[in-house]
């Protein structure tokens, strides 16, 4: 008996060890606890700022010459040059963009998120940077197809897990209470693919944001034509996890300034060749 609650003893002597041992690991592993620094102030004392992007977002972030370029790009290589550190951009699948952002892989996301509600329950969003209202893509001359309702009974392409998708199926529920909806909704794992699944004729239309549509008509304007918007207003945004309040005031500070200046307007021009009208306030979710 004696025995047997020596040897009991010593079990929880050693489980109680680990324990501690555990809890000294952990509080040594994460410098940030330690010192207190938010990730503003890690990014400005390491001299490296790490973002997370989807380089298939054309005319947002794509791939021109090995580098990325677009629209986003112009307004992050402006944040990075008032921060004057290193600038590390991983090019990822959409569906591993946010996932990254939660496991801490980069500071930030400074790719083209649309705001959900479902995402600004989990997420911090900036300011945003373009208007993300849905459109729809059709092939050129295709006549079937004049208005967004027109879908009914077509096989319509977008991009899986994305908010485009979300904005699709809302809108397939719409017009299924107004009678029918669409024959298919194909999930594609980036744009690129869907449309040329639409030049190819095994979708009879895209459905991605009219900023995105309006790129991609203005390299290939004979393949396709833009169709109009549905639904509400969305609107476009960079991401960074909750809490990072510094770091959010931080890239508010430096999108509102390039709006103020007119820098953004001009970059807008450049890249999808119309102005935007991008509200300060009012844009997330209640």
């Amino acid at each position: 008996m004696l025995k047997n609650k020596i040897g009991f003893i010593g079990m929880i002597s050693i489980v109680l060890m680990l324990l501690l041992s555990a809890c000294g690991a952990s509080e040594s592993g994460s410098s940030k606890e330690e010192v207190g620094d938010s990730t503003l102030e890690q990014i400005r004392s390491s001299g490296k700022l790490t973002v997370g992007t989807e380089a298939a977002f054309e005319p947002f972030e794509f791939i021109k010459d090995g580098e990325i370029v677009g629209y986003g790009s112009d307004i992050l290589a402006s944040v990075v040059k008032d921060l004057d550190v290193e600038l590390k951009q991983l090019d990822l699948p959409w569906q591993g963009i946010l996932p990254g952002l939660d496991a801490n892989k980069f500071d930030f996301v400074a790719t083209s998120v649309t705001i959900t509600p479902e995402r600004a329950e989990k997420y911090d969003f900036t300011v945003p940077i373009a208007d993300g209202t849905m459109a729809v893509l059709k092939r050129k001359g295709d006549t079937s197809i004049e208005n967004p309702e027109d879908i009914v009974g077509k096989v319509v392409g977008t991009q899986l897990g994305s908010g485009q998708l979300q904005s699709l199926q809302k809108y397939d529920e719409e017009l299924k209470a107004n009678g029918d909806g669409v024959k298919e909704i194909k999930e594609y794992v980036g744009f690129p693919e869907a449309y040329q699944e639409l030049a190819t004729g095994r979708v009879d239309a895209v459905v991605n944001t009219k900023a995105n549509l309006s790129g991609i008509l203005k390299q290939n304007p004979d393949a396709f034509e833009l169709v109009d918007t549905f639904g509400d207003p969305v609107w476009i945004s960079w991401a960074v996890r909750k809490g990072d309040q510094d770091l959010l005031e931080y890239l508010n500070e430096q999108i509102l300034a390039l709006g103020d200046s007119g820098q953004l307007a001009e970059m807008q021009k450049e890249w999808f060749g119309f102005t935007m009208e991008i509200p300060d306030s009012g844009y997330l979710p209640e």
